[in-house]
């Protein structure tokens, strides 16, 4: 096997490869570009014109997809996955891996769409590095792109395999690119409202990519993830990165719940309350005139909406930041 092919290892050890452009026997060219990041380009007769960025470890305990992207590049490595298209592999936050922790300083999947020149330190240079490298990635013209962010949540979920959609003014979502997250094994997808500063919403706004935040499931350590199941997701990537997706791939969403942003629950204070269970889960219902959460000078988030959920309450982020998101169903009427 190439040894660029062990990114991982060498991101964990926090070594630089001394060689740092390699080619496999059919011609596929490996290229280490900084720390936790290569990239691949199949040789020139191969190439089918797509541009996939496979993004992991934003959050550095997030294992289950660190490990999924290790066993892809290693596949590509030893020849048993030949690519047909460019991708960019991505460990987002090396010193939080190796720490085995979600940040070092802070959240670094709140620091894109140059949010990081905001703050200081490690992941807002980090933000700012990442940003670079999809953007060199994602240069060249006449080409499709694609971006998958792959996490695992900090708590339990009702739906435990779901995909967070970027909203760019005037732009459709596309019901192809539904379809192949619902054939990837995506239980369901949460279609955002408004703009963000996820590594995501960065590429989807700023870089014309066709982009996800994948949620795989329920976040341990390394070795961890027997309960994990990314079967369907790893076969749809090795399908896109050796270009054998049927040629009349379905668009049909049967079985893909879509969910739309009702509010968003915004932690102004030390004072802020949130009135949940602590073990609660992501998409958990959650009843028309239940007090959500409190804050100064009496505001009050009461759930006014039916079939309204909630996801990714977290009372303990920091002042200014989302503290969870009440989402409810929606219909696929705006799908392009």
């Amino acid at each position: 096997m190439l040894a660029l092919g062990k990114l991982l290892e060498l991101t964990l050890a926090g070594h630089e490869p001394a060689a740092k452009i390699q080619l496999t026997p059919e011609g596929a060219r490996l290229r280490w570009l900084a720390e936790g990041a290569l990239e691949v380009t199949p040789a020139q007769a191969q190439d089918n014109g797509l541009d996939l960025l496979l993004s992991a470890g934003i959050h550095g305990n997030e294992t289950a997809p660190i490990e999924l992207l290790d066993r892809l590049l290693r596949g590509i490595a030893r020849g048993e996955l030949k690519p047909r298209t460019r991708i960019l592999f991505l460990f987002g936050n090396p010193a939080a891996i190796r720490r085995g922790e979600r940040f070092v300083e802070q959240d670094i999947n709140r620091l894109f769409n140059g949010r990081h020149e905001q703050h200081t330190g490690f992941e807002a240079m980090r933000a700012c590095d990442l940003e670079h490298l999809a953007a060199t990635f994602f240069s060249k013209p006449g080409r499709t792109r694609l971006h998958y962010d792959l996490h695992t949540a900090i708590r339990g979920s009702k739906i435990e395999q779901f995909a967070l959609y970027p909203w760019q003014e005037g732009r459709a979502r596309s019901k192809r690119e539904l379809a192949r997250l619902n054939a990837a094994g995506i239980e369901a997808v949460l279609l955002h409202n408004k703009s963000s500063i996820t590594f995501s919403a960065y590429t989807y706004t700023q870089l014309g990519a066709e982009a996800f935040t994948l949620e795989l499931g329920k976040a341990r350590a390394f070795g961890q993830n027997q309960q994990v199941n990314l079967e369907l997701l790893e076969q749809r990537l090795q399908h896109i990165i050796e270009g054998r997706e049927a040629e009349q791939q379905s668009a049909e969403l049967e079985g893909l719940q879509l969910f739309a942003v009702a509010r968003e629950i915004i932690k102004h204070s030390d004072a802020f309350q949130m009135h949940l269970p602590a073990d609660i889960e992501n998409f958990s219902e959650l009843p028309v005139g239940y007090l959500l959460a409190e804050d100064l000078a009496g505001t009050r988030w009461v759930v006014e909406e039916s079939g309204a959920r909630i996801i990714f309450p977290n009372p303990k982020v920091k002042n200014g930041l989302r503290a969870g998101i009440l989402i409810v169903p929606a219909d696929d009427s705006h799908l392009a």
